[in-house]
């Protein structure tokens, strides 16, 4: 089954964090959608997401997680010692999601946010939806 990361594709530090995950996702387990794509738009309906969520989607096993619960899930199928990072799914949501939620809301601030959505290499393209 597919992992899709939903994330913004107007967002510098967005933009950053699917690039580190492509470098360290050695066997090619993501596949990418922008949240203001067309794509993007329409797993967010398929999966009831409310339109205006502010945050990183994994979509796993027809599931979606969200915020702290997608990164750390994602990082667990990560090259390198990135993996044990999801050792912190342990703790609480509301907890781990605090800590998110104040980078989330200050990202365009302290990381810049770009005019339209990236444009990936050709040889990563087809990783992108």
């Amino acid at each position: 089954m597919d992992k899709i990361i939903l994330f913004d594709g107007e967002c510098n530090l967005c933009d950053h964090s699917v690039q580190f995950i492509i470098k360290r996702d050695d066997k090619a387990l993501y596949r990418f959608a922008s949240i203001q794509s067309s794509v993007g738009r329409e797993i967010l309906l398929n999966y009831n997401v409310d339109e205006n969520t502010d945050s990183f989607i994994l979509v796993e096993n027809n599931q979606c997680y969200y915020k702290s619960s997608a990164a750390l899930r994602v990082c667990k199928n990560l090259n390198g010692a990135w993996k044990f990072l999801s050792i912190f799914l342990f703790l609480p949501s509301g907890f781990r999601d605090f800590f998110y939620d104040v980078i989330a809301k200050n990202r365009y601030k302290w990381f810049g946010k770009k005019d339209s959505c990236m444009l990936p290499s050709p040889e990563i393209r087809k990783r992108f939806l």
